[in-house]
């Protein structure tokens, strides 16, 4: 144990003095495990910053939430559009069926949204306003954060009456700093609405899978019929909460026999409807995200092939300079596996010093990104990453120098300078 820490002492003053005697021979050789690992944690940070944004975007949905809709959400190139354009849309009055035949559900809502509105206070006024009619029970299948005021009441929901709730980007935009916004009165489409509840601000994330955002005005769906016509202009759908216990699969069963006898449909006939929900997403993601890392870590791996190379160099030349020392070391008795465990844990320590100064590089880099607006965190597993694979290329760059070392004749070595 004491030989062990005693070897690796040496090798750390030895590679400690090889960074100070050739300064800039080191450095180049440093550089390219330096860039290496830099781009291989810098693409694994990105993609596992992006991947967790997403997620909670995405699970922000509702992991036990089902969407009733008429097109399916797994598109692609061959997405076969044509076996869905003749689809019914969702309808209002197949809510109340859906709440009183489904047995796995705990509450539902049906919504329709309308774009490109533009809503006015004063002189004032918004464009590409997005308006978001909703049935009461909107609420409890997807979060509604209020910064001021208030939801709809049962009676105001079902009245239809001239209430909204205005989005971040709307109030703050409509409303100087300071102003008592709840209980005044804006024009929503050219009609007069009042203000019960602002809503808090979501911002902006890299996708949009947010049932609303911050140019949203969520007003009673009832409402929203009597100022726009809906059915030519609105994008319908029934979102639907499982009750506590149940599995999605369960919810999906029941919810698909529930729309077959809604729709009368025969059984021999295909679904004329289409149960989307947050999992099927987890699946493409995984794929997604997969591949770019794949990718991203073989591009990577060429910056740590040259780095390899770069290290492997510098060992060799360590070696011929110090072929007299080796063989002062073998004369008295030193072991080969002793001069080959001292080059490769300097070699190891070299590749370390490269692989710290890039995880401190990516550290510098994640900050500088946060102070941006975005989300991106160095975590533990991948300095850990970074780590290991900073010992691998020193195994990997010092393991052939270290051998022809150890295989130095000693008679040889002692003259070779």
């Amino acid at each position: 144990m004491l030989s062990t820490v005693k070897i690796l002492w040496n090798s750390l003053k030895m590679a400690l003095q090889e960074l100070r005697m050739n300064k800039l021979r080191t450095f180049l050789s440093l550089l390219g495990i330096t860039i290496g690992i830099f781009c291989i944690i810098a693409v694994r940070t990105a993609t596992d910053s992006l991947e967790t944004n997403i997620r909670n975007q995405l699970a922000s949905l509702g992991t036990n939430v089902i969407f009733i809709q008429k097109w399916p959400w797994d598109g692609g190139p061959d997405f076969p559009w044509w076996k869905f354009v003749n689809r019914p849309e969702p309808r209002y009055q197949e809510l109340k069926m859906v709440e009183d035949r489904a047995k796995t559900v705990e509450h539902a809502a049906f919504l329709s949204q309308v774009n490109n509105r533009r809503v006015e206070y004063g002189s004032d006024y918004i464009d590409n306003v997005n308006l978001l009619g909703v049935t009461y029970d909107f609420d409890k299948v997807q979060t509604v954060e209020i910064e001021q005021g208030r939801y709809f009441t049962p009676r105001e929901s079902s009245d239809g009456a001239n209430v909204v709730v205005l989005g971040a980007d709307i109030w703050q935009q409509l409303f100087p700093p300071g102003t008592s916004i709840v209980g005044k009165y804006v024009n929503v489409a050219g009609h007069k609405c009042a203000v019960i509840g602002l809503l808090k601000y979501k911002g902006s994330g890299i996708i949009d899978a947010s049932v609303y955002n911050d140019a949203t005005v969520i007003l009673p769906y009832m409402f929203l019929r009597k100022i726009v016509d809906e059915r030519r202009y609105g994008d319908p759908w029934i979102m639907v909460i499982g009750k506590p216990g149940v599995t999605l699969n369960a919810m999906k069963d029941d919810m698909q026999g529930v729309m077959r006898a809604v729709r009368r449909l025969e059984p021999a006939e295909e679904d004329d409807f289409s149960l989307n929900e947050i999992t099927a997403a987890d699946k493409e993601l995984n794929s997604i995200f997969t591949l770019l890392n794949t990718v991203g870590g073989v591009i990577a791996g060429f910056s740590l092939l040259v780095g390899c190379f770069g290290i492997a160099n510098i060992m060799f030349v360590t070696v011929k300079e110090r072929t007299n020392i080796i063989g002062l070391k073998k004369a008295i008795g030193a072991k080969r596996s002793i001069i080959m465990q001292e080059f490769l844990l300097e070699s190891i320590i070299l590749c370390l010093i490269g692989g710290l100064i890039g995880l401190v590089m990516i550290f510098g880099l994640t900050i500088l990104v946060s102070l941006a607006g975005f989300t991106v965190t160095l975590t533990v597993k991948n300095i850990v990453v970074g780590l290991v694979f900073s010992v691998v290329m020193g195994i990997i760059s010092g393991f052939i120098p270290a051998y022809s070392a150890s295989k130095l004749d000693p008679v040889v070595a002692i003259r070779g300078n």
